[in-house]
């Protein structure tokens, strides 16, 4: 099977997929996400699209939205954030986009006093302005693999050899969506798509671009995918992305570009290291502001879980901030505009 299909059975399977089965964040779960770290990632987050709602004229009623909102830490940390911004809250109407039964449950505990609406999928939210959140939600979306052979293009699928699950190519055949990457990379380099991801961009880009509205993606990844970045995570480990279908988080670096490429004609902010869009947006000042009140371990937690959202050598540079909003609007604060792309090379 292609890899995407293997990758959307063992994540979402209704039955033994990933997600359907557990709840996979924290110290007991699989992986932490910046939102569990330190509450100061969601007021960053948060009060960035208030004031890019009030930029846009403060529209009443407008969809607050989130992409896998995982626990609900980062939605509640937004609603906590943005409780003084006036009539942001009486304005909002929260939406959720989440697969996950288990999460789901988690969501409903931290969010309840605000009314929220589940949806399986983008394409369900209701009309009109949309200001969205997806924090590490691109990464886990099926991708597919393509290995350069001379002008055309070999796939990874995954089959059996004996008892195992492996990859292997298919034969060569020309790949249309891969025409651009021909310029910038040589045979046996590898190249990823990602269909979905590029759907769903194009969804949000097209409501923003009618109703108004704003994205902040953040996840880790880079503006031009290139190499196999496909893996799997157990337990705060790597593993073997094909030893236990459904037992592992699978997940891949995002290409910026594409899903920037996708959003048109919604403008596309230039993509920005989290660590230098944090800091912009002053959660160094709000990190003092804290620690002020703390001491002992707390504070020597508090420190290192700004280092661990900002410094390079943690998640500042490889994670990347890009926001979607509309022509003729300014950019999130935190953010600067980026020139339009070239959508003939497309």
């Amino acid at each position: 099977m292609k890899l995407s299909d293997y990758i959307a059975e063992c994540l979402l399977h209704p039955g033994l997929g990933y997600y359907a089965t557990r709840d996979p964040l924290g110290a007991a779960g699989d992986f932490t996400t910046a939102p569990e770290i330190s509450q100061m990632f969601g007021e960053m987050l948060g009060l960035a699209l208030a004031q890019s709602w009030l930029d846009q004229g403060a529209p009443a009623p407008f969809v607050l939205a989130e992409l896998g909102p995982g626990r609900g830490t980062l939605m509640a940390d937004v609603l906590r954030a943005t409780q003084g911004v006036p009539g942001f809250h009486a304005a909002l109407r929260l939406h959720l986009v989440e697969a996950s039964g288990p999460l789901r449950a988690a969501q409903s505990e931290r969010l309840s006093a605000h009314d929220p609406q589940w949806h399986d999928t983008l394409e369900d939210l209701p009309d009109g302005p949309l200001f969205l959140l997806a924090n590490e939600f691109f990464d886990a979306l099926p991708i597919r693999q393509f290995q350069r052979d001379g002008h055309g293009w070999r796939e990874r699928r995954v089959g059996l050899e004996g008892d195992r699950l492996t990859p292997g190519l298919t034969g060569i055949t020309p790949e249309p969506a891969l025409a651009l990457r021909r310029l910038d990379t040589r045979d046996g380099d590898i190249v990823e798509l990602c269909p979905a991801g590029q759907a769903i961009a194009a969804g949000i880009g097209a409501r923003i671009a009618r109703f108004g509205g704003a994205a902040l993606i953040v996840d880790y990844g880079d503006w031009r995918s290139g190499g196999d970045t496909f893996q799997a995570l157990k337990a705060h480990a790597p593993v073997d992305p094909y030893a236990e279908p459904g037992l592992a988080d699978l997940t891949a670096h995002v290409d910026f570009e594409q899903l920037a490429r996708a959003a048109a004609p919604a403008r596309h902010a230039a993509m920005t290291p989290q660590g230098v869009f944090l800091e912009r947006l002053g959660i160094t000042e709000r990190a003092r502001a804290l620690a002020s009140r703390l001491g002992g371990a707390a504070l020597e937690s508090h420190i290192a879980a700004h280092r661990r959202l900002t410094h390079p050598n943690e998640m500042g540079t490889l994670f990347k901030v890009l926001a979607l909003y509309p022509e003729g609007q300014m950019p999130p604060p935190g953010l600067e505009a980026a020139p339009p792309l070239d959508l003939h090379d497309a």
